[in-house]
């Protein structure tokens, strides 16, 4: 993985303007890993996905993180600061994304979900029916009392077993945050999606910086290329030069 520079992060989020959530993400890890191949990237396990995610954020942004949010309790707006390496799990990169539950009389072979079962969820759906049809999309056998059972037949809280076993497998797919709130002091857990934050920093980088070139190139007459080119501290001075 390497840095991106300002015209090919620009590029990214051009791009990614006409794309699914699930497909931009992979447009932008493909980007920064030239290493790796959309397929490759598309078949990594989606804590594995996130965890390359909170690193290219890191070489991109730094590694602080901030994030509004409102307490469910009284309303209270917070701002949440913290740091990659809270969010970060530890763990081996597995090549093997197959596992097996046996609870019930139920053997149930499944796989753990990635960016293509992401993007597969219909546009829309419910959360719960979200979560169900990408539950079954990685059940790969089920066999109840040694018969083969259709994943349509699989009781509920067999499925709800089997979330709670890709939780646990690939924790990185899955992080919650825990505030507290300085009013109330009330604390809940938030889930936090690295994908969504990161998409929307880019949205507000990409939106500030077509800005800065736009008053740098009416002024000076320079090419958006040699702009982005400069550091932001130097794209910076000459704002500040120019009363902005």
């Amino acid at each position: 993985m390497r840095a991106l520079s300002a015209a090919e992060l620009l590029s990214v989020w051009e791009r990614g303007l006409s794309l699914s959530p699930s497909e931009r993400t992979l447009d932008l890890l493909a980007t920064a890993c030239p290493e790796s191949s959309i397929d490759e990237l598309s078949i990594l396990t989606v804590g594995q996905r996130d965890a390359r995610l909170l690193s290219l954020r890191e070489l991109t942004f730094g590694s602080e993180l901030a994030a509004l949010m409102n307490c469910p309790a009284c309303g209270s707006q917070l701002q949440l600061t913290f740091d990659v390496a809270e969010i970060r799990v530890t763990g081996e990169d597995q090549t093997d994304h197959t596992r097996s539950l046996s609870l019930d009389n139920y053997e149930i072979r499944f796989r753990l979900p990635n960016s293509l079962d992401l993007g597969a969820l219909a546009a829309g759906e419910s959360v719960g029916s979200g979560a169900k049809l990408l539950l079954k999309r990685c059940v790969l056998s089920a066999r109840h009392q040694c018969t083969e059972v259709d994943v349509e037949e699989i009781p509920d809280d067999i499925l709800k077993a089997i979330d709670l076993q890709m939780d646990r497998a690939d924790p990185q797919a899955d992080v919650q945050l825990s505030p507290e709130c300085l009013q109330c002091k009330h604390r809940w857990h938030a889930p936090f999606a690295i994908e969504a934050f990161f998409w929307r920093e880019i949205q507000a980088w990409a939106e500030r910086t077509l800005r800065e070139v736009h008053l740098l190139a009416s002024a000076y007459g320079w090419r958006e290329a040699d702009i982005l080119n400069m550091s932001p501290r130097r794209r910076w001075y000459y704002l500040e030069m120019l009363g902005t």
